[in-house]
């Protein structure tokens, strides 16, 4: 029986032409949504990424943005709205996680971050909300975090820091447009297995080829996160299966918050 749990979603997904961002785009298609927009900084990816969705059967589009401009991100809300009509469904999945201690964050590091990071979503959510307030339409919104929003790494203060005010602003909205049916929900992945891991590891970290082999040898369960796996759980947190859930931080990995600290 074909699933089809997202036929009527027309999403955005940042972030939307690779890892965390294409995973959730493959299971939306595969889920039965038929419009679907990519926001991203690179072009060839992008084109590739639509290519493989409209194999799949749907309508794709992919919009070259850099959402740590805020005015970027709402032109983006746009054109995917001209395209499709109203969106009522946005994973923020985009995001850097640029290293940096508390002695070593610059403003400039800051701002990087925290743009990328909540200003972009932002926007992004603005632009979706509004769209969906003026049509009197439901929709849902999904916040990629990360477990590091609980507190993190001495080398991830201002990316923690960011991932810990999207988790509040995840709350904020879900709360104020409840009453318009407009869902809004977190899930915190830990450490993951995509490529742009393996290029931070080796840049930050000075990480030997076979890291992932043995950082998943230690993993209690044998494994990173994988993005295809999780984007089961995005897609759903994103269709109306997921009913009244709103406000919701799923935090999605094998170390468990508390009773280690």
């Amino acid at each position: 029986m074909q699933n089809d749990q997202n036929k009527n979603t027309k999403a955005i997904v940042t972030g939307g032409a690779q890892g965390i961002g294409f995973a959730t785009a493959k299971q939306l298609v595969a889920e039965g949504c038929k419009s679907i927009a990519l926001i991203g900084r690179d072009k060839d990816k992008g084109a590739k990424a639509v290519a493989e969705l409209e194999k799949d059967g749907a309508s794709a589009l992919f919009i070259s943005a850099d959402v740590s401009d805020g005015k970027a991100a709402l032109n983006a809300v746009e054109q995917a709205t001209k395209k499709f009509g109203v969106i009522n469904a946005l994973c923020n999945a985009a995001a850097t996680s640029a290293r940096g201690t508390l002695l070593e964050t610059t403003p400039e590091l800051f701002d990087q971050i925290y743009h990328t990071n909540v200003l972009g979503p932002i926007m992004l959510m603005q632009g979706v909300v509004k769209g969906l307030i003026d049509a009197k339409q439901p929709g849902s919104i999904v916040n990629v975090l990360s477990m590091s929003g609980h507190g993190g790494q001495p080398f991830l203060t201002a990316y923690s820091s960011s991932k810990a005010a999207l988790a509040a602003t995840t709350k904020n909205v879900a709360h104020a447009y409840r009453f318009n049916k407009i869902r809004c929900n977190a899930v915190l992945p830990g450490w993951m297995d995509t490529p742009n891991e393996d290029v931070v590891q080796k840049k930050w970290h000075n990480a030997p080829d076979d890291w992932l082999a043995k950082a998943e040898a230690a993993a209690p369960m044998g494994q990173l996160v994988k993005p295809h796996q999780m984007a089961h759980l995005i897609a759903y947190m994103l269709s109306p299966n997921s009913g009244v859930m709103t406000g919701a931080l799923v935090d999605y990995d094998q170390m468990i918050i508390g009773p280690n600290s």
